[in-house]
């Protein structure tokens, strides 16, 4: 098989932090590559170096046998090469047309004059190569998350009417949010490509990697320590390589008799209404109980959770929490009631870019550890944080790192780790918390969710897959247009298999 790409030695630092290591990586035509490592581990940097947003120290890159130097994101768009990125490259106030095409040149776009019914055209050919409904005249603001992934999908597609060979498409974990009906249309996409393209995919999924893939490499500390067939390897194999270690799964009975169980719901909800995404909703949440939201797009899991965190508008009905009304709690007095919420899009609404680590953790309770109006306990600011930071096993140099400097995954431990930081937290909402984490860091998040379960907090997090939803919830509420489709208790032996849960959500 005739290789395509093929790096050289590169390098990449980032201060003291060292993305990549000397690395050494092929590609061969018509393949998809799997490319899987832990969080930090320079996967996000080898693609954005191949992509031209970034450049490396040193090393040679070499395209279909030539050296080349990608030295922007349009240089590496005019040499076929595109991505599809974690985090979304969209410009929010644009047409979802004008996106697709922004950075080629298009016949509908010259002169700096529009001809809209040719660009909504051409855009709506890229739209129909994956079947979405999207309209390419629609505001890319008002879209939805997992719809914005999809035109970023579009978007990379062009490139193919751009030049005469076949392209490479890189693609950033792409399925992190989109249901399993959506993955199926990439994954239908990403067959019909290989055909006349050559694939990067990155996931924290092993099980897509093993799916979708031909061949993986892994990487550890910005080296590549395997580079196998992917009918060489299982589950169980893969996660070894990439984590180092055997994974530990401890039985749900072990996991049960060390639960700390009070009698009586912390949260009630009675007939929760916001007119749109949920109607008539009731649900209770014990001390010490892990319930777990699942769904598509749109169920109105995610909305549920903002509305308890006081986020929501136009909602009707009751909450209370220790049995004191919280409907009307804003934002800021449901942190002071104890609830605490993380959201989705972590990098928006979780963190202060150009800040660090210390300062993220402590920017929300900071008046626990010695924080005043006229005093700054700073030694034990940092003590806390950097308790979490170890407990979460963020990797960083130094708390002082600035956050923005960190992976995605590791960026998300510490928005998580802001709110575990406070004595006082009754409610845990965590939407989508395993979005972006490799599979040994989603294992420390979860020991460290049922150890805050342990202490007696209630936790309510919205899953990314129905086989998480049945690895860690005591509860396990299925949700659809709204309305709650299916209940199991766990805890009582109601196990549901991944099929029966999907079956309650579509």
């Amino acid at each position: 098989m005739t290789t395509i790409l093929e790096l050289k030695n590169i390098s990449k630092r980032f201060g003291q932090v060292v993305a990549l290591d000397n690395l050494n990586l092929e590609l061969r035509a018509g393949e998809v590559l799997g490319l899987v490592g832990q969080n930090g581990s320079g996967k996000s940097s080898l693609m954005k170096i191949l992509a031209g947003l970034q450049h490396p120290d040193s090393g040679e890159i070499l395209l279909r046998g030539k050296p080349v130097s990608i030295r922007s994101a349009a240089m590496a768009t005019s040499l076929g090469i595109g991505m599809v990125h974690q985090e979304q490259s969209l410009v929010p106030n644009l047409t979802v047309a004008e996106n697709i095409f922004i950075d080629k040149p298009n016949h509908a776009t010259r002169g700096g004059i529009y001809r809209w019914q040719a660009l909504f055209a051409a855009a709506q050919a890229q739209l129909d190569k994956i079947g979405v409904n999207t309209r390419p005249d629609v505001t890319v603001e008002d879209l939805s998350f997992a719809e914005r992934q999809q035109v970023e999908l579009a978007k990379v597609l062009a490139i193919e009417e751009l030049v005469d060979h076949p392209p490479i498409v890189l693609f950033d974990e792409p399925t992190s949010v989109l249901n399993p009906d959506e993955i199926k249309i990439l994954f239908r996409e990403i067959q019909r490509l290989r055909s006349r393209a050559s694939i990067v995919f990155i996931s924290h999924r092993l099980d897509e990697i093993l799916e979708i893939s031909d061949r993986v490499a892994v990487l550890t500390n910005g080296v590549k320590v395997a580079d196998e067939q992917v009918s060489a390897l299982d589950r169980d194999e893969l996660y070894k390589l990439m984590v180092g270690h055997e994974r530990k799964v401890r039985p749900r009975k072990e996991r049960e008799s060390i639960r700390v169980d009070t009698p009586g719901p912390r949260l009630k909800i009675r007939k929760l209404s916001d007119g749109s995404k949920f109607k008539n909703l009731d649900l209770d949440v014990a001390r010490g109980e892990i319930v777990g939201l699942v769904g598509v797009q749109g169920s109105g899991a995610e909305e549920i959770c903002r509305t308890v965190f006081g986020a929501g508008e136009s909602v009707t009905g009751q909450i209370t929490l220790d049995d004191k009304p919280a409907l009307s709690l804003s934002p800021r007095d449901a942190v002071d009631h104890g609830i605490a919420y993380l959201p989705s899009n972590r990098r928006l609404e979780g963190m202060l870019a150009g800040r660090t680590l210390i300062q993220n953790m402590v920017v929300t309770y900071g008046l626990e550890y010695g924080r005043s109006r006229f005093f700054v306990d700073y030694r034990a600011e940092e003590a806390a944080a950097t308790h979490w930071m170890q407990r979460l096993k963020v990797k960083s140099t130094s708390g002082k790192d600035r956050i923005e400097r960190l992976s995605g995954g590791n960026q998300q431990k510490v928005v998580l780790g802001k709110w575990l930081m406070s004595k006082k937290l009754k409610l845990l909402l965590l939407d989508h918390p395993s979005r972006g984490l490799d599979p040994g860091a989603r294992d420390d998040l979860f020991d460290a969710i049922r150890e805050q379960a342990q202490l007696g907090m209630s936790i309510v997090f919205v899953a990314d897959t129905s086989e998480e939803v049945i690895e860690l919830a005591d509860r396990i509420i299925v949700l659809r247009d709204g309305h709650i489709t299916a209940s199991h208790n766990l805890r009582e032996g109601d196990i549901p298999s991944q099929e029966d849960i999907v079956k309650s959500m579509v």
